[in-house]
């Protein structure tokens, strides 16, 4: 049972099997249902109490305290509407650096009821004279139909930004509303390679994963991998045919087993016999037959170790959790959907019907066998119940956006999640994202049309950094002051950087054109450009001669120059555009931020001179923090610094 066009792994420790889950000799015919939370109406709380802005030393985002001092300001002058949520945007013009636009919506509603109030300039004018006390905000002013500008304070940003670089940049983390997640990502077939299509599945997730991370929350990284179903048949008894003592040869019967793969379909499509005795196969593999489990568990394990070789490269972790983990879950969740009047006979098939949608959801084929919709439900059941996942998200391509929304809505007909409208938690997303396409359009291929291998792929791009590296130095008559070792991780670095960020950098929605020549540029958008201009703000620290870790405790950042505050602001920024990244499942979002970071560190770098100036050791600090924000980002990324060029 494969996901159809899905796109690691660490063996699955300690996971409950399904006896210990159910009970050995029969399982409960009514499973538990999940707890339902009330959250909040978005992974990311706009209003975050006092103790939550304390913990950890965190301070929540700029937004996020804005937030509450002016739903101080609102419940003053509106006690009577307690869940008003102050309405917090960066400011786009040059009035300020927020906005609250809570003015237009609130008299809308008060119109006629209140004589307080004549129009929404005078909502917004009462909005910024009841703000409490605070050093965040230098000013305020009231524009058209009551949108409150913020001016933050100079110094109040200089010391945030002073704070982080003694707490570390985990006092910036996020706070969000949700505890615990799970990440379904990469999730390759056993017995196929690894190819450039599950490049997006994989690096997406991975910094999905990352982001919540530092964001505090317990993420199981979950690899759904296509390890059960009819094609082990095939395979099994190729590996018996051709290798009657494969046990004893070991890997070496399997060799290559892309072409072991393809050998074996090739019988199973023109000879019937064997297509006969494959179908055999695979009902003695799921009756337990030890044979034929010893034989599925080779071909997984070679599958794994290729598996690896792309994870290794790539710097992911997952644990795996694969199709056969779920297989013995199957009958009594389905079983539970039946009882709920959920399955219905169609055709010969058990199946969901879905409203609003053309066709429904097979969970029982005709031959009685399952597919992957009965899988995914006993995965999701899991999730929810055993592993107490309070958000679920699935990252594959857009093509298989109906199939999960056929399960999730399965899953609110069971009473296992929420209305989709519905404010509560636990919530679950599907993340789409489009086709890697070659320099023709069309999907990205060999010349021999074949798909492209990751590994190759992956090593290409290492291959022409190293080459490019060493021409640069040679050039400038440097290469000798690198080790070996220094070379090799360098252009390991950069380009793997460079694959990873010409993929995230885009909207996940969108097709993108995979271009070495493109991703591997030093100027532009590119993780290139964007490594090299970290090693050159590292490079201005050492040559000033001063000992970073003794200025962070004894300096003091003054923000005395429009660009010195206009960096200030942008970094202070970032644990909001993280929260806006995960909320919106969307790493272009923290590119974006990094990529301007860049541009903004240039300018101010540009106008502001650091070494030898009066200014030094602040603009020092303000080169350090700049530093450690962009390798925040860069290992949300997936994307190790360099610090040399």
């Amino acid at each position: 049972m494969l996901r159809p066009a899905s796109v690691g792994r660490v063996p699955s420790a300690g996971a409950p099997s399904a006896a210990s889950v159910f009970g050995k000799a029969s399982i409960s015919s009514s499973l538990p249902p999940p707890t339902i939370y009330d959250r909040s109406t978005t992974a990311i709380k706009a209003v975050v109490s006092d103790a939550e802005l304390e913990c950890g030393g965190r301070t929540g985002s700029v937004k996020q305290q804005l937030a509450k001092l002016f739903e101080g300001s609102l419940k003053v002058i509106f006690p009577e509407e307690p869940n008003m949520e102050p309405l917090i945007a960066v400011c786009t013009a040059k009035f300020g650096d927020y906005q609250c636009n809570n003015a237009m919506g609130i008299f809308s509603k008060i119109k006629g009821k209140s004589t307080a109030f004549k129009n929404p300039n005078s909502v917004g004018q009462a909005i910024s004279r009841h703000l409490p006390p605070s050093n965040i905000i230098e000013s305020t002013s009231v524009a058209g139909p009551g949108f409150v500008n913020i001016v933050l304070s100079s110094k109040w940003v200089a010391q945030n930004i002073q704070n982080m670089l003694l707490n570390g940049i985990g006092a910036w983390a996020p706070i969000l509303s949700v505890e615990r997640a799970v990440v379904d990502f990469s999730s390759p077939n056993i017995a196929k390679e690894m190819h450039v299509g599950h490049l997006r599945s994989t690096i997406i997730g991975d910094t999905l994963s990352r982001m919540l991370e530092f964001s505090n929350v317990t993420v199981f990284r979950r690899n759904h991998v296509g390890d059960w179903g009819t094609q082990f048949g095939m395979l099994i008894e190729h590996l018996f045919d051709n290798f009657p003592n494969w046990e004893d040869t070991g890997e070496q019967a399997i060799g290559d087993l892309q072409e072991f793969y393809k050998a074996s379909k090739r019988r199973f499509d023109d000879d019937p016999s064997f297509m006969q005795r494959a179908q055999q196969a695979v009902v003695r593999l799921q009756g337990g037959e030890a044979r034929y489990r010893n034989a599925w568990k080779k071909i997984c394990e070679i599958s794994r170790k290729e598996f690896d070789l792309v994870y290794q490269r790539l710097g992911v972790h997952l644990e795996e959790k694969g199709e056969s983990f779920y297989n013995p879950y199957i009958p009594k969740v389905l079983e539970e959907l039946s009882t709920k009047g959920l399955i219905e006979e169609s055709d010969g098939a058990r199946v969901i019907f879905i409203q609003g949608q053309p066709i429904p959801l097979i969970v029982v084929k005709r031959d009685g066998g399952y597919n992957y919709a009965s899988t995914d439900l006993a995965a999701l059941w899991y999730r929810l119940n055993v592993e107490k996942a309070e958000w679920i998200i699935y990252i594959t391509d857009v093509g298989q956006s109906q199939h999960f929304d056929m399960v999730f809505s399965a899953a609110r007909r069971a009473g296992w999640l929420p209305d989709a409208k519905s404010i509560l938690y636990p919530k679950t997303n599907h993340v789409g994202f489009g086709l890697v396409l070659g320099s023709d359009g069309k999907r990205f291929r060999t010349r021999s049309s074949e798909v492209v291998r990751l590994v190759e792929l992956l090593d290409e791009a290492k291959s022409r950094c190293k080459a490019e590296l060493v021409k640069r130095l040679e050039d400038n008559g440097k290469l000798k002051e690198w080790t070996d070792e220094e070379l090799e991780n360098t252009a390991e670095a950069v380009g793997y950087g460079a694959i990873k960020y010409a993929d995230l950098k885009n909207n996940r929605l969108t097709n993108y054109t995979f271009s070495f020549d493109q991703m591997l540029n030093d100027k532009g958008n590119t993780a290139v450009y964007l490594l090299y201009a970290h090693a050159r703000i590292c490079s201005i620290i050492r040559k000033s001669g001063k000992e970073i870790e003794e200025i962070k405790k004894s300096g003091t950042l003054v923000l005395g120059h429009a660009d010195e505050r206009v960096l200030g602001l942008h970094l202070i920024q970032f644990a909001e555009v993280v929260e806006e990244a995960c909320t919106n499942l969307l790493p272009n979002v923290l590119c974006e931020y990094l990529y301007n970071l860049s541009e903004i560190f240039t300018r101010f770098y540009t106008s502001c001179q650091v070494v030898g100036s009066a200014e030094e050791t602040s603009r020092l600090l303000l080169c350090e923090a700049t530093a450690v924000v962009m390798r925040k980002c860069f290992h949300l990324l997936g994307i190790t610094p360099v610090y040399k060029i």
